[in-house]
């Protein structure tokens, strides 16, 4: 699961779509939910793990995209399915990775925060030093080349307001008259976080952010600052693995997703090898031609850590009438979170936390989780589609979706710690984006648990897409999406 407000990067290029027809015949019974969860087992799940965390040790001790552990991963989920009969591609996409070394930002005697924007150049390592020169505060700030009419700013840090036109815009035109670099200052409290040029090639001066209160004592202190935004920007490529069954209506595809990579600090058995192996198992079980209405495509996603990448990718891949296709999105992101949470995608926003309701059918989604859990003696809560998985890109275009989720760097509450055990007042996963993100900090208890929810969901909607947790269908699905 990716940090909330990492800076990263843009998809240069994706390929592909499993679009297979069902002309092939069942090689199984028909396919029972219920049935299905339970041939997800710990054993099963774990088994998938012992082989990606042999493939981080193996490979510097993690799984991060454009690595080698990330390519030996690709090719071990990959392999499974394909013994498993299933239709399998690896399309390749390209990705920038964006990275800052050093942010630092100091007026006199005083440091103040300051967040690179992604693809910002680089100041080098010992930055820049100049007058710092305000830009008009006008209706369009430092949207416009008249803006800078009169001012001098030719070697100077420009310093303006965010607001009316993309920052790449705003750098660009200081660019233009002479600027050495650009700090914007935010339009509402707090720091700038994940603020973007939108693309490498857009770069011209270095460009960093700073909060509303910390943009006005700048200003009021006026004379020389220094900003120092040592950051790099790396092309490279990595794969999406997408698997589909051979069965199954393909204008009612049930897709399910995990993303496949880690963060580089470690070998990501938690975040995401639970999600991978649970998603896996279930192919595993379920089998390349079930016996199902609805066809299945599996994807393990490459680079979501660095900002949903694969997913990105591969959904603006396909024509909207292939989107149109995909009924429904199931993501598992962190199922087996040490002092484990039991979440899943508050569909219906009953929460009223962050982001709202998910499209039309998410309700239904998140009701099969929670019932399923419900019956095997969990009591699980809401978490919000808060844009830090791979759902993102599906809910963007009006895919229902749902997921179950174990936590990560939120705290569990006293309530959910009397309702589910583990501790009280500590993070769900505290060994979330590090080396100690192993096997051995797994909650398999949970992780279980989870497994078999994502095997059940998986089965439901394979049998059918109807009833009162189903998604809409045919001339419904089309209204629906053109309403989102």
């Amino acid at each position: 699961m990716r940090l909330r407000g990492a800076f990263t990067v843009g998809v240069a290029g994706a390929m592909v779509l499993a679009g297979c027809s069902s002309t092939s015949e069942p090689d199984s019974p028909p396919v029972d939910a219920s049935a299905l969860a339970a041939s997800v087992t710990e054993g099963g799940v774990v088994g998938h793990l012992e082989q990606l965390q042999t493939i981080a040790e193996n490979n510097n001790g993690n799984r991060a995209a454009g690595t080698s552990g990330y390519d030996d991963s690709v090719d071990y989920v990959a392999q499974v399915l394909e013994d498993k009969g299933f239709d399998v591609e690896t399309p390749e996409f390209e990705f920038h990775n964006f990275d800052v070394r050093t942010e630092a930002l100091r007026s006199g005697d005083r440091d103040f925060e300051v967040r690179a924007l992604a693809y910002s150049p680089s100041t080098g390592p010992d930055g820049i030093t100049a007058r710092l020169v305000p830009a008009p505060k006008d209706e369009s700030p430092g949207c416009e080349v008249t803006d800078y009419d009169g001012l001098d700013v030719t070697g100077a840090i420009v310093l303006v307001n965010r607001g009316v036109c993309p920052f790449a815009a705003k750098q660009q035109l200081a660019s233009e008259r002479g600027a050495a670099g650009v700090i914007v200052v935010n339009n509402e409290d707090g720091p700038m976080n994940g603020g973007t040029l939108g693309d490498p090639d857009v770069g011209k001066v270095p460009t960093g952010g700073v909060s509303k209160a910390d943009g006005a004592a700048l200003e009021q202190a006026g004379g020389d600052v220094t900003l120092t935004l040592d950051t790099t920007t790396e092309s490279s490529t990595a794969r999406n693995v997408i698997a589909q069954t051979k069965t199954g209506s393909t204008e009612d595809v049930v897709m399910v997703g995990a993303h496949l990579d880690s963060v580089p600090d470690g070998p990501g058995i938690n975040d995401n090898g639970t999600g991978v192996a649970a998603t896996l198992e279930t192919a595993v079980q379920l089998g390349g031609s079930p016996d199902v209405d609805n066809a299945v495509r599996f994807a393990f996603w490459g680079a979501e850590e660095l900002g949903l990448l694969g997913s990105e990718a591969y959904v603006n891949s396909l024509s909207e009438d292939q989107r149109n296709d995909i009924a429904l999105y199931l993501n598992f992101d962190m199922l087996g979170s040490e002092n484990a949470g039991y979440l899943a995608y508050d569909g219906d926003n009953s929460d009223n936390v962050g982001e709202g309701p998910g499209p039309e059918g998410s309700a239904g989604i998140e009701r099969t989780f929670t019932e399923f859990l419900q019956n095997n003696g969990v009591a699980a809560d809401g978490t919000d589609f808060d844009g830090r998985s791979d759902y993102g890109p599906f809910i963007e275009h009006g895919i229902p979706s749902g997921g179950v989720f174990s936590g990560a760097d939120e705290t569990k509450t006293p309530e959910q710690s009397q309702k589910w055990g583990g501790t009280p007042d500590v993070v769900y996963d505290e060994n979330y984006h590090s080396a100690t993100d192993t096997l051995e900090n797994v909650n398999r208890a949970a992780l279980a648990k989870n497994a078999a929810a994502v095997a059940y969901a998986v089965g439901v909607y394979a049998e059918s897409l109807a009833g009162p947790n189903g998604v809409p269908t045919g001339a419904d699905r089309e209204k629906a999406r053109a309403a989102e």
